[in-house]
């Protein structure tokens, strides 16, 4: 897109009622760095109340209509991501303003490929726009979103601010603080501490001591506004520049582990949370939910990360756990209960926890839910290591039908858990070093074999005969045990998605073909007649930034994982400049690795290992000097026959076969190839 063009999103996709915005940059430095705010405007161009300016300290809105989802980072510096459900904004919301802001009077001239873009709910990428210019200008409106009739639009601004957040906010009805009172707006400022902890960050704010105003208020301090040559105000008078209270660099773990002091490998470190002495599934289920509770209550951003897609307000919160509430004739104890306050409203979900093969019970689930209703709290949910299907839920719980919509049934798995606490801890960071501790004795408790927090970890019953049916060839479509294994393998992918995405630091989503809205268990079953006719699971996976989608195929009559990524070849170049440059790219991939090359037209084109065509990369052109449209690379391992996630069990063989490819060939991929000196080829 270009400066001032504007397009109707349901011309580019069939569901737009969610959409996820986001706003990158680069920094040459390596330091850099920008705010993100959201302004929801009425008919006059201006907010309803200052609940409706959006930033770091206010990041969700209590209809779930805005949630400002955190910074990713990507190749060359971070791109911050903001989620839209179109569908819940207020009827008299005409407009949202998507913007960033710089402080302490950084300039967005210094940052580099400004831009935004904006994809559906399922990642897909719909448009993008890039901000040429930017100049000596402190806020940037990027874009905004707004109605036409019964449709929603997209326009490029690129709007500048010379004056920062504060002019941006001033002129849009937001009531901005500039002196010493806006200290009180969201509470007192904490000190700096020694372990390098933020002054003031959003996970502090929201737990300072002192008074909570009704509406959050946008807390900025009045600095002096830089002037020099080459302002560009546009649309903003000159004013005192404003900045928010934003946090410093966040807390990650350090890329090299220190040397232990200890003597040797027979001695083990402390853990805050230790796992050895438990020994039934009622220790591992109390102690596993007391664990999780505390340090959701202890570090804020990661308890709101597990619960905002619950409806779960932002605020204070509070965790408990064996609470014990009335039911009947005998009272009945959750294993454990959160409670949000914000503004003085409370939210509450009641919280029932299995571990290791433990299953969740209707009759158990159906008494919290009963509970629930009653004492009017919000939610029930479900922790345990299964993972749930889409459009299935995980426990068939009946409610009463009039009281079903009072008490939402949600479900998270351990392995999800795990990702969050992955993402916020490698990749994203948290508050301060303390919370960044806390964090890695979670992982690393979830992570031991006797905390019974594993994830999904077991193909089922019907793993075993199918395997065998499809050996001696009798499993006949309509078999219900196959159905059994596609369920399974969805769940298996799911999670390999969330380990991925946890170790990647970017968003992995499993790709489905078929249209939106379709009934996912009519595609199940579709699914369960191909496995019976050639014996063979597929899965394919999105990951952010990656060309292509990541193809698994676990072929049971061969007992081999494949895992594949097809990548487009260069639009311009000569055929040969391109292959020799794909293989020096992939120089430290395995040696096993296969290389095919996609021909225009052809099902099949030429092929090898790396191993091969490292001294011939010709061997990759075709015979017939036709059109090459990509390359498609592939890796081969064997798979394991048990049904469980033992070092022979098919889970971890199909965890190690997708953990291998992305870190031994997808990371070559992410880096530009290198350069070799050579002539300047004509483009053919």
């Amino acid at each position: 897109m270009t400066k001032g063009v504007n397009v109707s999103l349901t011309a580019l996709s069939e569901d737009v009622g969610s959409v996820v915005v986001g706003l990158g940059w680069a920094s040459p430095s390596g330091e850099g760095d920008a705010d993100v705010s959201v302004l929801l405007l009425g008919a006059d161009g201006k907010v309803r109340d200052d609940t409706d300016f959006y930033f770091y300290n206010h990041p969700v809105a209590d209809d779930g209509s805005v949630r400002l989802l955190g910074k990713t980072p990507t190749e060359d510096g971070n791109e911050d991501r903001i989620s839209f459900d179109l569908t819940a904004v207020p009827a008299g919301v005409e407009r949202i303003v998507v913007a960033a802001s710089r402080y302490e009077g950084a300039r967005f001239g210094e940052l580099e490929d400004l831009g935004v873009t904006l994809a559906d709910a399922s990642g897909d990428r719909l448009l993008r726009y890039s901000v040429a210019d930017a100049g000596e200008v402190s806020a940037i409106i990027f874009g905004e979103l707004y109605r036409r009739g019964p449709e929603w639009k997209f326009r490029a601004v690129g709007q500048g601010y010379e004056n920062g957040l504060a002019g941006l906010a001033t002129d849009f009805g937001v009531d901005v603080d500039d002196d010493n009172d806006a200290e009180d707006a969201a509470g007192p400022r904490p000190p700096e501490g020694a372990d390098g902890g933020p002054a003031g960050s959003a996970s502090e704010q929201i737990d300072a001591p002192g008074p909570t105003p009704a509406a959050p208020r946008a807390a900025l301090e009045a600095v002096p506004a830089p002037r020099g040559p080459g302002d560009e105000s546009v649309g903003a008078p000159r004013r005192p520049t404003a900045r928010p209270r934003t946090a410093k660099k966040k807390v990650t773990l350090p890329k090299v582990a220190r040397k232990s002091l200890a003597e040797n490998e027979s001695w083990h470190e402390a853990r805050l949370f230790p796992v050895p002495v438990l020994r039934s599934d009622r220790d591992r289920e109390t102690r596993a939910t007391s664990v999780l509770l505390s340090v959701m209550a202890q570090i804020p951003e990661f308890g709101r990360r597990l619960v905002a897609a619950f409806g779960a307000p932002a605020g204070r919160m509070e965790t408990f756990t064996e609470v014990s509430l009335p039911h009947g004739d005998s009272p009945r104890r959750p294993d454990g209960v959160i409670r949000v306050e914000r503004a003085g409203k409370l939210w509450t979900a009641l919280v029932e926890t299995k571990t290791n093969g433990s299953a969740l019970r209707a009759e158990q689930v159906q008494a919290y839910m009963d509970i629930a209703a009653r004492r009017g709290y919000e939610a029930v949910i479900t922790l345990s290591n299964d993972v749930a299907l889409e459009g299935s839920p995980l426990v068939a719980v009946k409610t009463d039908g009039r009281r079903k919509h009072k008490v939402g049934l949600w479900h998270l798995s351990w392995a999800e858990v795990a990702h969050q606490a992955q993402l916020l801890l490698r990749h994203e960071g948290v508050g301060n070093g303390a919370h960044a501790w806390l964090l890695q004795e979670l992982l690393l408790y979830l992570q031991h074999e006797n905390s019974g927090c594993h994830g999904f970890q077991n193909m089922g019953a019907a793993w075993v005969p199918v395997r065998n049916g499809i050996d001696d060839e009798t499993l006949c479509q309509g078999d219900p045990r196959a159905l059994e294994v596609v369920e399974s393998w969805e769940r298996l992918i799911r999670q390999v998605c969330l380990r991925l995405g946890g170790e990647l630091g970017q968003k992995v989503l499993p790709a489905q073909r078929a249209r939106r809205g379709s009934d996912p268990g009519a595609r199940r079953a579709l699914l369960a007649d191909r496995l019976c006719a050639d014996g063979r699971l597929g899965a394919e996976l999105r990951i952010e930034s990656t060309p292509g989608l990541l193809t698994v195929v676990a072929d049971l009559r061969t007992g081999r994982v494949r895992t594949s990524l097809d990548i487009p070849a260069p639009e311009q170049g000569y055929p040969l400049s391109s292959v020799k440059r794909l293989v020096r790219r992939l120089a430290e991939a395995p040696a096993d690795l296969h290389v095919e090359t996609l021909v225009e037209g052809a099902t099949n084109g030429p092929r090898g290992t790396l191993e091969r065509l490292r001294p011939e990369p010709g061997d990759l052109l075709p015979k017939d000097a036709a059109t090459i449209t990509g390359f498609r690379l592939s890796l081969l391992k064997g798979m394991g026959s048990g049904r469980g996630n033992a070092e022979s069990g098919f889970i971890r063989s199909v965890d190690d076969a997708v953990h291998r490819f992305c870190t031994t060939v997808l990371v070559h991929l992410d880096s530009p190839a290198p350069r070799r000196a050579a002539p300047r080829e004509r483009a053919v």
